[in-house]
């Protein structure tokens, strides 16, 4: 399995009033990782919602919050999928600092849908393909 990592700063926006990043941040470092984990695995979600005609939404968002990380820290934030069902997909995330202490872990499901009736279908082969390498 090949884990895929972006690398971001937290930014003045993403922290609260005792100077800590906020739950709510974690959703931009989320979707900036999982963007290019597509990408990487060759399929920009333009590219991939127009091939396969279906959407991927959200259906479940779990994440756990193991320490601080306060303005400036860099983040390093790896993403692969954990999951590659008949009709969802399980994305892991692990959220550290430099130093390799573990801020958050966080589970993202998403469903494959139909562009056009927005009811599963289940994930196309090719799109499995493609995938599989970043998977468990």
């Amino acid at each position: 399995m090949k884990r895929f990592a972006i690398e971001d700063r937290v930014r003045w926006s993403d922290i609260d009033a005792a100077g800590v990043i906020f739950y709510g941040a974690y959703v931009r470092f989320f979707e900036i990782a999982e963007s290019e984990l597509f990408r990487a695995a060759g399929l920009p979600l333009g590219v991939l919602y127009n091939s396969f005609d279906c959407w991927l939404p959200r259906v479940r968002y779990s994440c756990e919050f193991r320490a601080p990380a306060r303005l400036d820290d860099m983040l390093r934030i790896s993403a692969w999928f954990k999951r590659l069902g008949a009709r969802s997909m399980t994305l892991g995330f692990e959220v550290e600092k430099q130093d390799g202490l573990r801020v958050a872990d966080c589970e993202i499901v998403l469903a494959c849908v139909s562009r056009a009736t927005f009811r599963a279908v289940p994930l196309p082969d090719a799109l499995r393909a493609a995938l599989t390498p970043f998977s468990d």
